[in-house]
């Protein structure tokens, strides 16, 4: 791990250039553009730096890969190359709090205090609760929500996937490798995924569908047994037979330790204008945390250049050094 620990403590007394909250792929790419710009910048991160592309089985669409790459070599790739040119990532860092001391961004983190210039909120997301009874109970007995890492647990089973995008879609595809059928459970009668998935998934002779359900309750003993499906048009109830379910239902951005600080939509996600600066001066927002994201990894990439060129620019002006 190039990673250096203990960088909070170490930063204290001294204003960062640029601080960027979060390591998925718009965080990374942020990383990139700073350090290869020599400014002193920092990432930190809660978890292993990669977000949630990490734990993708597959990525398909990321322009230069015409055969696909799986997500940990992807973001492994943006992190060895971020690292490459200097910058310092400290995981299992997490931001507790924000707020401002004047031109100066205060962060508040596990480790100690950060100060900086300008940040970079790159939280991205995680997946939304279906908060039907049996979920919590059972959540690592048979309820999961990445298909990646707990797929191998249910080898000759049947498991069933909720949802009807593109998460769901992938996710179910994988499972395929190891379950000996995989239902989707999704409340309309079509799937809402691209549509190079849906014909993969419907093809699939391990493929299974229960359209028009929705899950009432996650049922079993020591671990999840079966799922209470409910009708959406009135046609009753009925019991599904399952080893296991995996829930891709939605997302919840990470902004609980922004709010009240910076500005954010009626879901949570995190205003900004065009040039990705929210209402707080020196406080940037890229890749899936930023309302109006299309949640793509390209796209945060994108956000990720930005951000980054905007923060740059930011810091530099307050030091009489910006380019015009």
């Amino acid at each position: 791990m190039g990673a250096e620990s203990g960088v909070a403590g170490r930063e204290q007394e001294r204003v960062l250039d640029v601080i960027i909250v979060g390591g998925g792929p718009a965080g990374l790419t942020a990383g990139i553009y700073l350090a290869r710009a020599r400014m002193n910048a920092l990432l930190v991160e809660k978890q292993s730096p990669g977000g949630a592309p990490a734990m993708t089985e597959r990525i398909e669409n990321y322009p230069g890969f015409p055969e696909g790459i799986s997500g940990f070599e992807l973001v492994d790739r943006m992190r060895r190359q971020a690292e490459g040119f200097g910058l310092r990532i400290n995981p299992f860092n997490p931001l507790l709090r924000m707020e401002e001391d004047g031109e100066v961004k205060v962060l508040e983190t596990e480790e100690g205090e950060l100060r900086a210039y300008a940040v970079i909120l790159a939280t991205g997301m995680r997946p939304a609760k279906l908060g039907v009874p049996g979920e919590e109970e059972f959540h690592g007995r048979g309820v999961s929500y990445c298909a990646t890492c707990d797929g191998a647990f249910f080898k000759d089973g049947v498991v069933a996937v909720v949802g009807g995008g593109n998460s769901a879609v992938e996710e179910a595809l994988f499972l395929t490798r190891f379950a000996r059928k995989v239902i989707i459970v999704h409340r309309r009668d079509r799937l809402r995924a691209g549509k190079i998935l849906q014909e993969r998934a419907l093809a699939h002779p391990k493929m299974d569908f229960a359209w028009k359900k929705v899950v009432k309750e996650i049922r079993g003993k020591d671990r999840v047994e079966g799922l209470l499906l409910s009708d959406v048009e009135g046609g009753g109830e009925e019991e599904l037979a399952v080893d296991g379910v995996f829930l891709y239902v939605g997302n919840l951005p990470n902004t609980e330790e922004v709010r009240g600080v910076v500005e954010l939509d009626g879901r949570g996600f995190i205003l900004t204008d065009t040039s990705l600066q929210t209402n707080v001066r020196g406080v940037f927002a890229a890749g899936d945390v930023r309302a109006g994201a299309v949640w793509q990894v390209a796209a945060a990439v994108g956000d990720g250049v930005r951000a980054a060129l905007n923060a740059q620019f930011h810091v530099e002006n307050l030091m009489g050094t910006a380019y015009i």
